[in-house]
This record gives C-alpha cells, structure tokens and sequence, in this order.
C-alpha cells in the first residue's frame, strides 16, 4: 500500500512535493550532461555502468513487486526467473550486436534497417506474453502503481544525443527532439509518481498522461532517427546522416532501452486501468451491500 502521507496530502502539499521532486531532478540531470560533455573519454563506461544499474533495479524491483503477492516463495522464484532469464539474455544479445557493428548504417545500402526491427519485435513478443499471463495481472495489483513510473526517471540519460549534437556527432533534426523528449520524460516520472501514488483520480490522468508523453517521445524519435539515418528510409538530414543513432555504445539507447521502456510504459496503463476498474467494482459492490433488503409479507 501506497505511503499514507501520500493519501492524506491535501493538492497544495502534493504539488509542492513534486516541484521539489522536479528541481531535484533537474539539478542532478544538468550535473550528469556537464560531465558527459566534459569527459567524452568516459561515454563507454558511462553506458556499460548505466545500463546494468537500470537492468538491476528493474529486476529488483520485479523482486519486491512479487514478495507483496501472496506468491508461495517457490512461485516467486519461479515467476522472476521466467522473466530474469529471458530479458537478460535480450540484453546479452543487443548488447554482442551492437558491439561487433550490427546495427550501424552503411550510406547506400538497400538492406532492411535492423533497428526498428530490434525495436518492435521485441515489444511485441513480450507484450504479448506478459499481458496473457494471469501471474503478472497479479504482480502488476500488487504492486504500487508509482513504481511503473517512477522507475523511468532513467530517461535522463537520453540527454546523451544533446551532448552529441553539441559535440557535432549527430544531426539536430534527430537529437533536439529525441534528446529533450527523453530529458522531459525522465524530469517529470517523480513528479508524476508522486501524484499517482495520491490515488485519486487526477493522480491516475497524471500517470495516464505522463506515459502517453513517454510514447509519443518514442514516437516521434524513432520515426526520425530512421528517417535520418542512411539507408532506404532516409528522407532527412542528407548531408550530415545520423550515422552516430547505428553506433556502439549509443545504439544500446534505440536497440535496447527504448523497446523495454515502451514495455514498461504499456504496463503502467494497464495497470492503471485494471486499479480503476477495480476501485469502479468495488463501488459499485458496496453500493448493493448498502442497499435494504425488503421480505416478503406474503
């Protein structure tokens, strides 16, 4: 269960919560661009750290998702690895491709692009597992719905292509968009968190249009990062091609982080459709409850 000081904040409190949460956020996203910019030695390491650190906090938080079920520990076992398993062998696999130059655009080639396929069969596949199983259904009402969304303050990190169109490395028509859709994104998931984790009505349009912002950023990203890349999709940017979007370690953002967020993003509106079809049915049952019971006198 949500924290009761979040439930009993009146909206005054709760919107100067999240303004504190925004600035917070804000203060330590303009610290980690800074030193991207000046210390581009380091982008390597900084996308082997990030990477795993989201991938563990994920699965942790899948963990303690699952202790707040009434799962045996056996079944909770059994559910994690069943999901651990296969996301860390996606993982394993984007990441030897992208290494060794899969997914790099070669100007003039007629090949189909990898990238969008690497980007929606997955998000297919697992979306289409995930959302059949009645386990995860539990999961997801077990679990507190700001969870789904608080987790993705690592969309900060997408402010990588603004470093790298000041750097000159990546086309702007790509990069502004992209870069500050992802910078957006990531400022407001703690704010919106928050005000999910409020329970009421105007905290679940808050989490409904927070992910809605989160899919429309992808969008908008991957239609022009696969119009500005070369290839047959090309349309933009011919005279600087956004060769960087195919490249190791930035290709493991569009390879691998934008299929599984995309994921997250999808769960997060089911879940809050299924709480508020569950608080709807539970109205509606303490309505009849409430209702007299009149015998007949015949």
């Amino acid at each position: 269960m949500e924290s009761h000081s979040f439930l009993s904040s009146s909206p005054a409190n709760l919107d100067r919560r999240a303004a504190s949460l925004l600035m917070m956020v804000a203060a330590g996203t303009v610290c980690w661009l800074v030193l991207n910019f000046a210390f581009p030695s380091f982008d390597g390491t900084r996308s082997v750290v990030t990477r795993l650190l989201i991938h563990a906090v994920i699965l942790t938080g899948l963990w303690l998702a699952l202790s707040r079920t009434g799962f045996s520990l056996a079944t909770r076992v059994g559910v994690w690895l069943a999901i651990e398993i296969p996301f860390t062998l996606w993982l394993t696999v984007i990441w030897r491709l992208a290494f060794v130059g899969f997914f790099r655009s070669v100007p003039g080639s007629t090949r189909v692009p990898p990238l969008p396929i690497a980007i929606f069969v997955p998000v297919l596949i697992g979306l289409l597992l995930l959302m059949r199983s009645k386990r995860v259904a539990a999961v997801l009402d077990a679990t507190p719905p700001s969870w789904l969304v608080a987790i993705q303050v690592y969309r900060i990190f997408g402010g990588v292509f603004l470093v790298n169109w000041i750097r000159g490395s990546i086309p702007g028509i790509f990069a502004l968009p992209a870069g500050i859709g992802d910078v957006l994104v990531g400022l407001l998931a703690l704010p919106a968190a928050l005000y999910v984790s409020s329970r009421t009505s105007r905290g679940r349009t808050a989490g409904i249009t927070w992910n809605l912002l989160g899919l429309t950023d992808f969008a908008i990203a991957i239609t022009l990062g696969a119009t500005s890349s070369p290839g047959r999709l090309q349309l933009l940017s011919v005279s600087q091609p956004n060769v960087l979007i195919g490249t190791y370690p930035t290709v493991m953002i569009p390879a691998f982080a934008v299929p599984s967020s995309i994921i997250l993003h999808v769960l997060s509106l089911w879940q809050l459709r299924r709480l508020a079809r569950s608080a709807h049915d539970s109205i509606d049952g303490n309505l009849l409850a409430s209702k007299p019971v009149y015998e007949s006198t015949t």
